[in-house]
């Protein structure tokens, strides 16, 4: 008897499973739904159908494949393709596609300025420890070295710029670096790092270095906090002196230059007084080799009118008789009303004498005799 005919005991009509177990009522036919309306749409139960269902399938999945192959690049970036693992290509920004499951893409911007810190202790030339804080900026300027060439870019900008500042820190004094030296140490180190960084074709392209500050040890910090003070009070000093010199000068040079001016006006007036004088004395001597004897009275005469014209003067008539005259007259009014010293034996007192001449009181004494 064969194993899936039925043996003395069981059931001929098939619901006993071989092992003598009950098959569960209500047939083991039953469909699924859903796999029935599957089969429907597809061609039911044809082997033809399940094919038409597979090739949907697969062009469903080739049509996915395409569409997720699509890929952007932005303007500042770049995308490094790789192909099953090795460098393929370098694209632009723009609309790309590559084959799913085969290209990989990495994208690095290009146009960002990124910036590193970096703190580290430093050795001087003269020997002494000095802590600095800088930063670094910089631009990818390769996007396939950067990504192929070096395996941390980050690290070996890190590295690059420690051996850099020691070069450079090295090559100067403790006080260089830590008063004006740094902004030239930082100009120094630029290039020497971008070489560095250019040997390892980092594909790195260095902006700027800036040193933050530079600090000396704290067991001689307040040393050098005195000497920097003391050089800035200088710096401040020669500016108010360089300050007070370009006030001063130009005044000075502008008084020298009234001063000047005025010795000109002094020596052209003596000039033409001294002109003058010898014009008039040409004039005095043509009229004195005229008349001589007028000429001496009349020259005498001025003289005496000069030379009185300061003094006193009283006049006195010859024999005595007449009245005595105080010239000016209008001091001689002053003198009258005026007190008589108490002392005995003082001289009387004579105002003091206007501006005259010599020729007024002559003619003065000629019209008193001529009265009497």
């Amino acid at each position: 008897m064969a194993w899936n005919q039925p043996g003395s005991g069981q059931d001929p009509s098939g619901n006993r499973d071989p092992w003598g177990g009950r098959k569960p009522s209500g047939g083991g036919n039953k469909s699924n739904p859903l796999f029935d309306k599957l089969q429907s749409v597809f061609g039911g139960g044809d082997p033809n159908g399940e094919k038409q269902l597979t090739r949907l399938l697969l062009v469903g999945a080739v049509a996915l494949w395409v569409i997720f192959g699509f890929y952007r690049v932005e303007q500042a970036e770049r995308a490094v393709v790789f192909r099953f693992g090795e460098y393929a290509k370098v694209e632009t920004a723009g609309l790309h596609w590559r084959p799913m499951l085969m290209d990989s893409v990495r994208k690095v911007n290009v146009e960002r300025t990124e910036q590193m810190p970096l703190n580290a202790s430093m050795i001087t030339e003269d020997e002494n420890i000095v802590d600095i804080s800088l930063t670094v900026q910089y631009r990818i300027a390769d996007p396939k070295n950067y990504v192929l060439a070096i395996a941390s870019p980050e690290s070996t900008l890190a590295h690059a710029t420690e051996s850099a500042l020691r070069h450079e820190v090295g090559s100067a004094k403790m006080t260089q670096v830590l008063g004006e030296g740094r902004a030239k140490l930082a100009q120094d180190m630029l290039p020497r790092l971008q070489s560095y960084l250019d040997r390892y074709s980092s594909g790195i392209s260095v902006r700027n270095v800036n040193i933050l500050e530079a600090l000396p040890p704290k067991d001689v910090k307040a040393a050098f906090d005195d000497v920097i003070r003391a050089k800035e009070d200088k710096e401040r000093l020669k500016n108010q002196a360089e300050t007070y010199a370009n006030g001063i000068v130009p005044e000075a040079r502008g008084q020298a230059a009234r001063l000047i001016a005025d010795a000109n006006g002094y020596k052209q007036e003596v000039i033409d007084r001294a002109t003058g004088n010898a014009s008039r004395f040409q004039g005095l001597l043509a009229e004195y080799r005229l008349n001589p004897k007028v000429m001496r009275s009349r020259m005498y005469l001025d003289a005496m009118e000069t030379v009185m014209a300061g003094n006193r003067k009283v006049v006195v008539e010859p024999g005595g008789a007449a009245p005595l005259l105080y010239l000016p007259m209008a001091a001689a009014a002053a003198a009258a009303t005026t007190p008589a010293p108490a002392a005995s034996g003082a001289s009387p007192y004579i105002p003091p004498a206007s501006t005259g001449n010599l020729r007024d009181a002559e003619r003065s004494g000629r019209t008193l005799e001529g009265a009497r």
